[in-house]
């Protein structure tokens, strides 16, 4: 089995398990960004509260909308991610140590060699998944309501003995319906909704991975270890060095997920000009002109919240899925416990 093969299905299962950890967290952060009332979405409402509300107006189940979809995306995601990365990162590396023979270099990958290799794995990433999380977004921002009041024995329903009335769905809800509605809407190319803002946060997971490589190199370089990859570093220590990373990231480039949000899920109003974006740029101008600047960052402290810890976890389970691989893959010899009798320079995490 590959190196890419294993941090694909690896990546996969860390996402998968991330996912279900903090799904809750991430509808509340998708509902934020798309909420378009101040009076029914204000910077005071903090994100417990926000669940709260979630649970109590339309049940727990609400704050798991979307979730198979979810799943089969972040599945999806991560694995053709993960995949991708090992593939451009090991032509990286043979590069690094061809120019290290040729006595260029330290036969390491630099930083803009990891940004690059990140970049590259996260737009295939995007244009082969970006349909799955447009759908995951509008049955994230799918909201239970009531009725109208109607009348009962000729009295008004808010002047009858009788609760008026229960909550109940409104359509689009589950997943068929919602891919039916976004091909009446847009045809095929409703599916690469917010393609563009998304493509531009692959800086994200760029400068995540850039930042987490070179925190690992930092400390197995003050540890004086050659060891491969994360091997040396306790699952915690990777756990923390995921979540540095993940924050550092997502304050850099927080404002294209709120973009990328609007676009994908569909206006409340119909004919409301100020809600109807002709692309990113149209976008970023009317939630400016009439939201305020602030919009850019709504709900970033749930985000953070979210997705430094849901990174924290994935690259955790990550690493122990690669080492349990190679474990049993190879028997321990890509684990370095087998040293060549030639030194060889050190190489940054895969």
């Amino acid at each position: 089995m590959s190196d890419a093969l294993i941090n694909g299905l690896a990546g996969a299962g860390g996402g998968i398990i991330a996912q279900l950890l903090t799904y809750p967290l991430q509808t509340v952060n998708t509902r934020q960004q798309t909420e378009r009332d101040p009076s029914k979405c204000t910077r005071t409402d903090g994100t417990l509260r926000q669940m709260y509300l979630v649970v109590k107006n339309e049940g727990w189940g609400r704050l798991y909308g979307g979730l198979k979809a979810s799943l089969v995306g972040t599945a999806a995601s991560q694995g053709v991610y993960y995949y991708f990365y090992q593939i451009f990162r090991d032509r990286a590396e043979s590069a690094a140590l061809a120019r290290f023979r040729k006595g260029t270099g330290d036969g390491s990958v630099g930083i803009l060699q990891s940004l690059l290799v990140a970049a590259l794995a996260g737009c295939v990433n995007v244009l082969l998944t970006n349909p799955i999380w447009v759908v995951v977004a509008r049955m994230q921002t799918h909201k239970k309501t009531r009725k109208e009041t109607t009348a009962v024995d000729g009295l008004p329903a808010v002047l009858h003995p009788v609760p008026q009335p229960a909550l109940v769905e409104n359509s689009p809800y589950k997943t068929s319906q919602v891919v039916h509605e976004l091909y009446n809407e847009a045809g095929f190319l409703g599916f690469w909704k917010g393609v563009v803002p998304t493509l531009i946060m692959v800086s994200n997971p760029a400068i995540q991975f850039m930042l987490y490589e070179t925190l690992l190199k930092n400390l197995k370089k003050k540890r004086a270890t050659n060891l491969k990859g994360a091997d040396g570093l306790s699952a915690l220590e990777i756990f923390f060095l995921g979540a540095l990373a993940k924050l550092g990231a997502t304050i850099a480039t927080y404002p294209f997920l709120v973009v990328k949000a609007r676009l994908q899920v569909r206006p409340k109003v119909e004919n409301d000009k100020r809600r109807q974006y002709k692309g990113t740029l149209d976008a970023i101008r009317k939630m400016i002109k009439y939201e305020g600047a602030w919009v850019l960052y709504k709900g970033m402290s749930t985000k953070i919240v979210q997705s430094v810890f849901a990174a924290a976890v994935l690259f955790m389970v990550k690493e122990e899925l690669v080492k349990a691989a190679h474990l049993v893959v190879t028997g321990g010899l890509s684990l370095g416990l087998v040293r060549p009798s030639k030194p060889k320079p050190s190489r940054l995490s895969r």
